[in-house]
């Protein structure tokens, strides 16, 4: 389990030296059909998991979650759904956009060791997130230990949260509200791959195709 998010990172990686993210139309199928599988498996799963017990205060959490990613995304520049900035002139490490996808990643390891569907969602959502930010670091002029040590750390960020939340009685405790928190950003980032997953907000047959894909196997698998 703690070792999957961090091949995506790799598939990811592997996939920016290939294809060009910012325009290959499988690697928009890819993103939407990630986008896809995740909001069903929080929809599907995780939300009714965190209403089953009477918390109180769950939504209010949920919101949290929504607002939190919005500030994230503030920071990345929206690379957690697809958005590709480079700054070709700029070498100067970016230490923002660390933090804000290290952050995203840590919390969304959380609720990994309750759920094989959710963690096959993340390592889906992953691929494209690291291709994206591969290509980023790369036209940045960065150098390759920079580089190395970004996606390191961006890739051990998942299994940490994971780990963190098994081995700490303290986490453990408060689990529904940390996964209320990551339910809210899962919802923001999932719902806004799907809604910019296609220029001008229109859907062809291919996308609607492999979201549909991406919901139905979310349900059956």
């Amino acid at each position: 389990m703690y070792l999957l998010p961090i091949f995506a990172v790799i598939i990811g990686y592997l996939i920016s030296l290939i294809l060009k993210p910012g325009s290959s139309s499988g690697f928009k199928l890819l993103l939407a059909f990630s986008g896809a599988y995740l909001l069903a498996v929080t929809v599907l799963e995780l939300l009714p998991e965190v209403y089953q017990k009477p918390n109180s205060g769950i939504g209010v959490f949920i919101m949290l979650g929504l607002l939190l990613q919005i500030v994230l995304e503030f920071l990345s520049k929206g690379v957690e759904h697809g958005h590709l900035h480079s700054h070709k002139n700029s070498k100067s490490f970016p230490f923002l956009l660390l933090f804000s996808l290290s952050l995203h990643s840590l919390l969304e390891g959380f609720p990994l060791n309750q759920d094989n569907h959710l963690l096959h969602g993340v390592v889906v959502h992953k691929i494209p997130v690291a291709a994206i930010l591969s290509v980023f670091l790369i036209q940045s002029k960065l150098s390759k230990p920079k580089i190395s040590m970004f996606l390191g750390l961006f890739a051990l960020m998942t299994p940490l949260g994971s780990w963190l939340h098994g081995n700490l009685p303290t986490l453990s405790k408060y689990s529904d509200y940390i996964n209320a928190v990551v339910i809210g950003i899962f919802l923001h980032v999932s719902t806004t791959i799907l809604f910019e997953s296609s220029k001008n907000h229109s859907f062809n047959a291919s996308k609607l195709g492999v979201i549909i894909l991406g919901i139905l196997l979310a349900y059956f698998i």
